[in-house]
């Protein structure tokens, strides 16, 4: 079935940068080593070195010190990069220029030359200038630095990441009132469109006709229709990348309902999708040599009436029966049937993004998502990418000891462990049940959101693993 759903227009990092062609003018910003003596860095002034003496700058992590120009103007700033290894999360510490933005004066700024790595430099930048101001008033508005982006950077991949980012920050950090099931296949066709390709969708009671009883049962009790949003672009015969992300637009945990405080960041329940939509959109523009396929499984988890229930054993596309033990676990439910889906085409990798249980976040913390994958070479190529870019992914395994956690005694499984132990792993397993074709499988269970201001972003949505996927991917097809 294909909607009437109309794409959207797509978020734009464009008012953080300026091309290298741009209006001459502005100042230049420096990112500068421990220890690295400042005789030696070019293009700073005799009278700006010392000023940097008498502030006892040294390199620094994190310290920054605007240079005064002859009439009070700033002519530069300075940034300490500390020994190498400062960035955050992690990664090099090229990373720390998302702290540039917020802390320079408004106008146009370049980066000097030297730096070891101007192009995660300059992401940094766009992903540090990234604010998120729908909802607030126009007057509000100030005035922020833009970067002048050197000539030798690949610009469009610079771009192409940013606004990836920003578009899946915005999809998580808009509420669920504006961005429920219809929003969400609105935004996948824009990014669809925006690529020269177009995206169907399987909705409400057709998804029973195409088998998706799971998508169908956790989205029902919701006026919003769930549905199941798929889109294809590359060459054919090229190697097959799906990419299937969770997106239940607000989660009240079903029948199983959450407390108030489990409730107040549900509408980032869908940034596994909106991850999906980052890294696809990277893939896209870095135009790289594969046969992209994503899915999307849009639901609300709401209560009425005929909501799902605790105890019910559902069918699914796959032809195996689940019993709902707990309704609060119901995105590895919607995923089940997107996965099945995606299996029966056989790609050679197969990838879910989904913010899926809080006991990844009890054994890795908000910013480490765990990667679970099944090919040791794959995993590690993620991992190192990951730690690359600043977007860090641990792996945690697929253990087989623990498949008998999920058994029931009334249908195939059960969609939640029969103990309070290894929750991130028996939920990788469940979803691992529903894939049996493809030739290499990968799940991260992604938080979604940063809870305090940091160097790569405010307070608020992230698409967690979306850099380090699409960097492994653009590695192993260039190589």
């Amino acid at each position: 079935m294909t909607d009437t759903v109309q794409p959207q227009a797509l978020t734009s990092c464009s008012s953080c940068f300026l091309a290298p062609d741009a209006s001459p003018g502005g100042a230049t910003v420096w990112l500068i080593r421990q220890g690295t003596d400042l005789a030696t860095v070019d293009g700073l002034s005799p009278a700006h070195r010392g000023w940097l003496s008498s502030q006892n700058f040294t390199g620094q992590a994190k310290r920054y010190v605007l240079l005064p120009g002859p009439n009070g103007e700033p002519a530069g700033a300075v940034l300490g990069l500390g020994d190498g290894n400062a960035g955050e999360p992690c990664g090099p510490s090229e990373l720390l220029a998302g702290l540039l933005p917020g802390l320079l004066p408004a106008g146009t700024w370049t980066l000097a030359a030297g730096s070891a790595n101007p192009e995660l430099a300059a992401v940094a930048w766009g992903l540090g200038a990234y604010k998120f101001r729908r909802y607030k008033s126009a007057n509000g508005a100030t005035a922020t630095p833009v970067l002048r982006l050197s000539p030798g950077l690949d610009i469009d991949r610079v771009t192409s990441i940013v606004d990836g980012i920003w578009q899946a920050r915005d999809m998580i950090n808009t509420p669920a009132n504006d961005m429920g099931p219809v929003e969400l296949e609105a935004a996948t066709r824009a990014v669809a469109a925006a690529h020269g390709v177009a995206a169907t969708s399987i909705i409400g009671d057709a998804l029973l006709e195409n088998g998706c009883r799971l998508i169908h049962a956790v989205g029902r009790a919701s006026p919003r229709e769930p549905r199941l949003i798929d889109f294809s672009w590359g060459r054919e015969g090229a190697p097959k990348i799906t990419l299937v992300g969770k997106g239940i637009c607000f989660d009240t945990g079903g029948l199983d309902i959450k407390p108030s405080s489990g409730m107040l960041i549900m509408k980032k329940d869908m940034g596994g999708a909106a991850s999906v939509l980052a890294t696809a959109h990277m893939i896209m523009s870095a135009k790289l040599d594969v046969r992209l396929r994503v899915l999307i499984a849009a639901a609300e988890n709401s209560i009425a009436g005929n909501a799902f229930r605790p105890g019910d054993v559902i069918k699914s596309r796959s032809g195996q029966t689940v019993e709902i033990g707990n309704t609060d676990a119901e995105g590895r439910l919607v995923l089940a049937d997107a996965l099945s889906i995606a299996d029966e085409d056989a790609p050679d990798m197969l990838l879910t993004f989904a913010t899926l249980t809080g006991a990844a976040r009890v054994a890795l913390g908000a910013d480490l998502p765990p990667l679970f994958c099944d090919d040791d070479v794959f995993a590690r190529q993620i991992e190192a990418a990951g730690l690359a870019v600043g977007d860090p992914l641990w792996r945690m395994p697929f253990w087989p000891g623990y498949e008998r956690h999920l058994d029931s005694e009334v249908a195939d499984m059960n969609n939640v462990s029969d103990g309070g132990f290894a929750g991130a792993i028996t939920a990788a397993l469940f979803l691992r049940r529903f894939v049996s074709k493809a030739k290499r499988y990968a799940h991260i269970d992604m938080y979604g959101w940063r809870q305090s201001p940091r160097p790569l972003g405010p307070k608020g949505a992230e698409a967690h693993a979306a850099r380090a996927v699409f960097e492994a991917l653009r590695r192993q097809t260039s190589s």
